[in-house]
């Protein structure tokens, strides 16, 4: 009858929503799912017809990995407008890992495929770099925040000689303390070469980046698989027996200031060698040989 609110047992309404009454159970002690009513002799469970969409609006959200605690954020939502929003930003995220899922597993298709002839050899080149002065920002970084944090040194780094009316000598670049590789959490020197001191500002001071010899690989693409030219180049090395201790480095050719077009960005990754031929430039198969 219309007007007149109809109860469901426990049972019933697990069978009606699709939620065991395990999770019933577990949404009533949470605050999520409350019944509509309970026994005070039996303490049975009772549910309103009325509350079967709220349930099955909340099994869609688990369905998409929703944690509990944010769907009663969006259940609680004062107004139409902020449950939307929640919704939203939510939908955001999923869609922003589903593109790291993406692009994992097409890392992974590209990992297991043989190596096609034009990425069967890799250009290695052994480089000396001479000691450059520098704009500088020196910082702890944990891997985790490296991206965010990287972008941000860059932008300062460069908005500085900007208001200094001075132009970047060469590439950005990145000095990489082992602990950044070890334990995921390090000194990261960003710099930028220019023609000569500046004085502090901000996190921006002037430093001089020491000169090094290194094996040069070039990796194309965002920072997602760049392990893949860490690998190459750390097998090289160790083959030839080059490796000396001291930090990575990594030259920024093009990269999301200068495209946002994440195939032609370019990194240049440095690991330190010792010279022990005249060579410049090898050419080197797939596992670095």
């Amino acid at each position: 009858m219309d007007g007149v609110t109809c109860y469901l047992s426990i049972g019933d309404f697990s069978r009606a929503t699709h939620m065991t009454v395990k999770t019933l159970r577990h949404y009533h002690q949470i605050g999520l799912l409350e019944p509509a009513k309970i026994d005070p002799h039996s303490g049975y469970r009772h549910y309103a017809t009325d509350q079967i969409p709220t349930a099955q609006i909340i099994r869609r959200f688990r369905d998409l990995g929703m944690p509990l605690d944010q769907i009663q954020v969006v259940l609680s939502a004062p107004d139409l407008r902020t449950r939307n929003e929640r919704i939203t930003a939510h939908l955001s995220r999923l869609e922003h890992d589903l593109g790291r899922t993406r692009s994992a597993i097409a890392s992974l298709h590209d990992l297991l495929a043989p190596p096609s002839p034009q990425s069967a050899h890799t250009r290695i080149e052994l480089r000396g770099v001479p000691a450059v002065p520098a704009a500088t920002i020196t910082d702890t970084v944990s891997a985790q925040d490296s991206a965010a944090w990287l972008q941000g040194a860059l932008g300062e780094l460069h908005a500085t000689l900007a208001a200094r009316n001075l132009a970047a000598g060469g590439p950005a670049g990145g000095i990489y303390a082992d602990e950044v590789f070890t334990r995921h959490r390090g000194q990261v020197i960003i710099f930028v070469p220019c023609a000569g001191p500046i004085r502090p500002m901000g996190r921006v001071t002037s430093s001089v980046i020491p000169a090094a010899e290194l094996a040069v690989i070039e990796h194309l693409g965002t920072p997602a698989d760049v392990d893949r030219a860490y690998g190459t180049l750390a097998t090289y090395v160790t083959r030839h027996a080059l490796a000396v201790d001291g930090p990575i480095r990594e030259y920024y050719l093009t990269g999301q200031r200068d495209t946002a077009d994440t195939s032609r960005w370019r990194t240049e990754i440095g690991w330190p060698i010792f010279r022990t031929s005249s060579s410049s430039v090898e050419v080197v198969g797939p596992t670095g040989r």
